[in-house]
């Protein structure tokens, strides 16, 4: 039986058809699917296994790198000269994070409280925690600045209680004991006579509070009403605003809790985040786009107005009373301890501080703060939060531990914590939002071109069948004339 060309050409042209109309339509459909697929997953819910885990329990390696400024020159600082100080470290610790007494509330939000540990890791450290180094000491430095404006027989008082427990302007102790605390008489003495004074009833240490400890009570939202809402935070230990600061924009506590945010982000979006260790909200801005291990990133950075001063960024004054731009007073939920965050090495802060202390070389590089986000799925890829802690020292009439000790921010120790996604995670994140979504969409294209290819050659082949069938056989036609002369003549 004899195939009809022409309507096999007609069933490719139809066939081809399809395709482009198959591919066209997955154009608009597959980004929707993509979209839809990420909202439904990024709903904090404990059935989306993977989103809700990551959530919950951090699965990623996550490090905590500590640098000391190690003071060169004690007793001269307390003669007036300029502090010199070397920056010893990093000393790392793994930082475990877990969410515990989770709770579910019927108006779409959802309660924890994340629990954190530190565990030193000698392999990657540049020293151990026995090494000694020299620092201020913030029990006599930090609360004669306190009780600079108390009447002078007190001042002379602590004074002399100071030299009782043997306290002096400096200490020099292992990192160990700095870190997570010593024995003090004079923390003993104070936490009864003087209650409240100090943040600690037991060991004092720059990070006692932190090891074994738990940032608070979150309450967010999960994203199930409104995905634009996912991981903002409602309330923390049941405050919908701060009462530290003097004006309600700085009391306000705005984005989420400073882990994953709301999906579909722009080059627009700002980073807002709440973070309990620095008493407020903050807010990274936009810096450039970037790739990590195939996965496409947004980098956000700290902009030059988050430690800010009023009188440079009016909207700051709020934080104040402040010093030079790039200090932020916390004294007002530090027990009125004269304690400032910066960024390390003063960096992005007013030159003048890097005048009053000997031995800093800040670099965007180096001490500069990013997050690195996946902008479809609003979640961090590559994390580098670093902060530097500071006392503000002086001389205080009445208390000679303070010597001739100049006006001076000092810097005594910065860290970094720092975290990416690795291993199987990533593997998992990269299959299924890049890999899968780029296969779809190559494929509705090559639909789209094959489908075109197809239906264009079928047409030419349809269009020269249908000629071929128009066009008169001409060997028969001459035959068909000869035999008629032949026949005429006989």
């Amino acid at each position: 039986m004899a195939i009809k060309r022409p309507k096999v050409a007609i069933g490719f042209i139809v066939a081809g058809v399809l395709m482009v109309l198959f591919g066209t339509i997955m154009c608009f459909v597959v980004p929707l699917v993509i979209d839809d697929q990420i909202v439904k997953h990024t709903v904090i819910d404990p059935k989306n296994d993977l989103t809700y885990t990551m959530w919950k329990d951090i699965p990623v390696p996550f490090f905590m790198s500590v640098y000391f400024f190690n003071v060169l020159n004690p007793a001269e600082i307390l003669k007036g000269e300029k502090p010199m100080v070397e920056q010893r470290g990093p000393y790392v610790y793994r930082k475990q994070c877990q969410k515990e007494n989770i709770t579910f509330h019927p108006n779409g939000t959802v309660s924890y409280r994340e629990y954190r540990q530190y565990h030193f890791e000698p392999s990657m450290s540049a020293g151990n925690e026995s090494d000694v180094v020299t620092i201020p000491n913030m029990l006599v430095l930090g609360a004669s600045v306190m009780m600079e404006n108390l009447p002078y027989v007190l001042r002379l008082m602590m004074s002399a209680t100071f030299k009782t427990f043997k306290e002096g302007p400096f200490l020099t102790k292992p990192v160990g004991e700095l870190m997570w605390g010593y024995d003090s008489g004079l923390v003993d003495f104070l936490n009864q006579y003087l209650p409240g004074m100090i943040p600690t009833s037991g060991k004092f240490g720059l990070f006692s509070e932190f090891n074994n400890s738990n940032t608070g009570l979150f309450t967010v939202f999960t994203g199930k009403d409104d995905i634009r809402k996912v991981h903002r935070v409602d309330s923390w230990n049941g405050l919908t605003e701060l009462p530290y600061w003097r004006t309600a924009q700085s009391n306000m506590i705005n984005g989420t809790a400073g882990q994953m945010w709301p999906p579909f982000m722009t080059k627009e979006s700002t980073l807002p985040f709440y973070s309990p260790d620095a008493c407020r909200s903050m807010e990274l801005v936009y810096q450039r786009p970037g790739e990590m291990k195939g996965i496409p990133l947004y980098r956000y950075v700290a902009p030059k107005t988050l430690f800010a001063n009023g009188t440079d960024y009016a909207p700051n004054e709020g934080f104040c009373p402040c010093r030079q731009s790039g200090l932020l007073n916390v004294s007002s939920c530090r027990h009125n301890s004269p304690v400032f965050i910066s960024h390390p090495h003063f960096f992005n802060a007013d030159p003048v501080l890097l005048d009053y202390v000997q031995g800093l070389n800040p670099s965007e590089e180096k001490h500069g703060l990013f997050i690195d986000i996946h902008p479809q799925t609003g979640v961090p890829l590559n994390v580098s939060i670093r902060l530097q802690l500071n006392l503000y020292m002086k001389k205080v009439s009445g208390i000679t531990e303070t010597g001739k000790i100049s006006d001076v921010v000092m810097p005594m120790i910065w860290f970094e914590e720092n975290g990416y996604i690795d291993g199987p995670i990533v593997n998992t994140f990269r299959t299924n939002l890049v890999v899968l979504p780029t296969v779809l969409e190559y494929l509705q294209y090559i639909l789209i071109g094959l489908g075109l290819a197809t239906i264009i050659i079928a047409a030419v082949v349809y269009r020269k069948v249908k000629a071929a069938e128009k066009e008169p056989v001409k060997g028969s036609h001459g035959l068909e004339t000869k035999k008629k002369s032949i026949s005429t003549s006989e």
